[in-house]
């Protein structure tokens, strides 16, 4: 079977810019990408909010990604993650090509944004059709546009285009909005919104770029022309997560599939991390996903490098005596010190751990506070003490 310290599942900013993380910090990367690398990204014409480049096609971005990641030698694989594996507490990629083995994983395959399924949506992504306000809103300066969708998305990014658009459509299939009060308050009240109630999008035309829009009552079955040079599309989005199975299965996920992580990108899955879009969070963009990668890229070396050291340290010997303290705490740190000088002078091993940086150590012994000290046989915990002082360390391994 292939064995790879870090696997990146997905090749969009979040998993490029965690390739180019982990292969900077040394370690040995394979980034599996199931389409052209780049991600959503590749459907926007051009991107003014990446920081230090004005104006950026978003398929020249997505070039400059994977060709800074393969300037560091980060290997990427075109191939579909069928299904991830915790077997024996190994972790595996099961792919449509072979199986990997992976220290590290980092799940970073994106976002899907529902589509509404209708003629001539397909062929006007990023011609027209958009998914992002921020990211487009600012290229229909003066002109008419519809926005679809009638939840909280819809009705604030609707309010947030009348700064470019001078006139919105919000085209909506109920009778009223499903969007908080305040947001639908200030929609009705601005004269650039008009909404299109109990109404459905048919088909969206034009040659090159969007020109109109045929909607549909659907209480009549009339239809309507609107002519609109730009049709934004808010009826939700879905995480990428298919591969994973069941919800929760792998690692805990919040309502609709999107993937919950702390701080440092860890999910509920000891060496699983997580980045960029398919993230239960607020704002998805380029730069939060680039950053979110390398949050992810540098957690995963630190798990690579620091977790899997101390477990070797702890769980492979035949017989350890281990010292956990917090280098944070300087009695702690004294404690450490003298417990190194009666090692050197009686000649009886001890593993040092700090404790304050290695917290997901402490929670597989089961530790609730330090210091602590512990006598490990055969990979087991056999016993263990909350020493103060040297003379307990000596009483506990004499």
């Amino acid at each position: 079977m292939e064995k790879r310290e870090l696997v990146i599942i997905g090749a969009g900013p979040a998993g490029l810019t965690a390739a180019i993380y982990g292969k900077r910090a040394g370690l040995d990367v394979l980034v599996l990408e199931k389409a052209t690398p780049g991600g959503q990204i590749n459907n926007t014409n051009e991107i003014e909010n990446w920081p230090g480049t004005i104006h950026a096609g978003g398929m020249e971005l997505a070039k400059k990604f994977r060709e800074h990641a393969e300037h560091f030698k980060a290997e990427i694989r075109e191939s579909i993650v069928e299904k991830i594996e915790i077997r024996n507490g190994t972790k595996i990629v099961v792919t449509d090509k072979n199986e990997v083995e992976a220290d590290a994983i980092i799940l970073s395959s994106g976002a899907s944004f529902r589509k509404l399924g209708c003629k001539g949506e397909a062929e006007k992504i990023g011609a027209g059709v958009s998914f992002c306000a921020v990211c487009d809103g600012a290229f229909f300066q003066d002109e008419v546009i519809a926005v679809v969708g009638g939840g909280n998305v819809a009705v604030e990014e609707a309010n947030y285009l009348t700064r470019f658009a001078k006139k919105v459509y919000i085209i909506h299939r109920r009778d009223e909005f499903r969007a908080d009060k305040l947001a639908v308050e200030q929609a009705l009240s601005n004269p650039k919104i008009q909404p299109i109630w109990n109404t459905v999008v048919e088909s969206i035309d034009g040659d090159t770029f969007v020109e109109k829009i045929t909607v549909r009552n659907v209480k009549n079955d009339n239809l309507q022309e609107l002519a609109v040079a730009g049709v934004f599309i808010f009826v939700g989005t879905e995480p990428n997560v298919s591969y994973l199975g069941a919800k929760n299965s792998i690692v805990n996920q919040a309502e609709n599939g999107w993937i919950i992580t702390n701080e440092k990108m860890e999910t509920s899955t000891e060496g699983i991390f997580a980045a960029g879009d398919m993230l239960d969070k607020s704002l998805r963009q380029v730069v939060t996903a680039a950053g979110d990668g390398a949050t992810s890229a540098m957690s995963a070396h630190s798990y690579i490098t620091e977790q899997l050291h101390i477990e070797s340290l702890l769980f492979k010997p035949a017989h350890v005596y281990a010292l956990i303290t917090s280098s944070i705490d300087k009695a702690q740190v004294s404690l450490q010190v003298e417990t190194e000088k009666y090692s050197r002078e009686s000649g009886k091993k001890v593993s040092f751990i700090d404790g304050y940086k290695n917290k997901r150590i402490l929670e597989k012994l089961g530790i609730k506070s330090l210091p602590a000290l512990l006598e490990i046989k055969d990979g087991k915990l056999i016993r263990n003490i909350e020493p103060r002082e040297i003379a307990a360390v000596k009483f506990f391994m004499e």
